[in-house]
């Protein structure tokens, strides 16, 4: 389990990397705060905290110019990688609030309203380790309706009409999934958690597109169930391709590698990512550093990044990652 606070002596090279130095302090106060409220977990209660969680009704507000919404598929076919994503929690704020200090984040939920109780769970934006209590806030479920799709079309108009983000410069959407989304956003189900009817079933392709306005959306897909179903993940890839692009898409390599392919991708957009590859190589070994960088050898480096050592072994000095890690 990564665990707040500024220290990294329980990495596998411990001093081989330092988070910034005046946030130390900031870092730390994070860890004793953490303690005191006795942690988190995403494994406890029956239903969502309803105090915390919205299931449709209420609007999500950040006036960060960086919110970045982490939203997880938590039906059967995820298996243990929900759990997995949301205890990397202070890896994920640590490292990219040090990149940009208003970061702001959302932890969603995602289901299948057609066979599921709770569906569609959305936190508000929010920062440090009072997102904890967010995570806490979330029931896994673990249901889903064996269509190899969920309502991944729901969520996404939700966001588009009910998150409101007016100071945003570079905002990210991250979905953690292994499905398909339905066609259309039913209007019935709408209805019933939002709390409004559509005049009419909402093409979910064009919302995709619409919400693409608004957010850098990336869709984040683990291999599909259980064993080898090698077809299936790859028809879920050419359903979300006709929808974002299949640039948007980015397979996994593992459950314990999912949150670091997702900082990847955002470091490389703020131009971070000679930092995160420091970062990352301080904590793993090369053998699991080639599988994110594999993971994430189509995105672009930002041309103002600084190309360091590290990001020259890992990806070659013109930022293209797949023309030494394919090799």
């Amino acid at each position: 389990m990564y665990s707040w606070g500024g220290g990294t002596k329980d990495w596998k090279k411990p001093g081989a990397y330092n988070y910034n130095s005046a946030r130390k302090p900031y870092l730390d106060k994070l860890a004793a705060a953490s303690k005191a409220r006795g942690g988190r977990s995403y494994v406890k209660g029956s239903s969502p905290n309803s105090k915390l969680v919205h299931t449709g009704k209420k609007e999500i507000f950040s006036d960060s110019e960086n919110p970045l919404i982490v939203a997880v598929d938590v039906t059967g076919s995820m298996e243990r990688w929900p759990a997995e994503i949301f205890d990397r929690l202070p890896l994920l704020y640590q490292t990219l609030s040090q990149y940009r200090p208003d970061l702001e984040v959302c932890f969603a939920a995602i289901g299948d309203a057609y066979s599921d109780e709770y569906p569609l769970q959305i936190n508000n934006f929010g920062k440090g380790v009072a997102l904890e209590d967010h995570i806490n806030a979330l029931y896994p479920e673990g249901g889903g309706g064996g269509q190899i799709h969920e309502t991944y079309e729901l969520f996404g108009h939700y966001i588009l009409n009910h998150c409101k983000t007016p100071k945003a410069k570079n905002p990210f959407l991250l979905i953690f999934g292994d499905e398909k989304f339905y066609e259309n956003v039913n209007p019935d189900q709408a209805e019933h958690f939002m709390g409004y009817r559509p005049e009419k079933a909402i093409e979910s392709k064009s919302m995709w597109k619409n919400l693409m306005q608004k957010f850098n959306m990336f869709y984040l897909q683990k291999p599909y169930g259980w064993g080898d179903n090698n077809s299936i993940t790859q028809s879920v890839t050419d359903t979300w391709a006709e929808a974002i692009g299949k640039q948007r898409i980015i397979a996994l390599p593992s459950m314990e590698r999912a949150v670091d392919v997702g900082m990847a991708i955002v470091a490389r957009h703020w131009g971070k990512f000679g930092d995160y590859t420091k970062n990352i190589s301080a904590r793993q070994d090369s053998s699991q550093i080639k599988l994110v960088m594999k993971s994430i050898r189509y995105i672009p480096v930002d041309p103002n990044t600084p190309i360091t050592r590290a990001s020259k072994l890992l990806v070659g000095s013109d930022g293209n990652a797949s023309k030494r890690l394919d090799q």
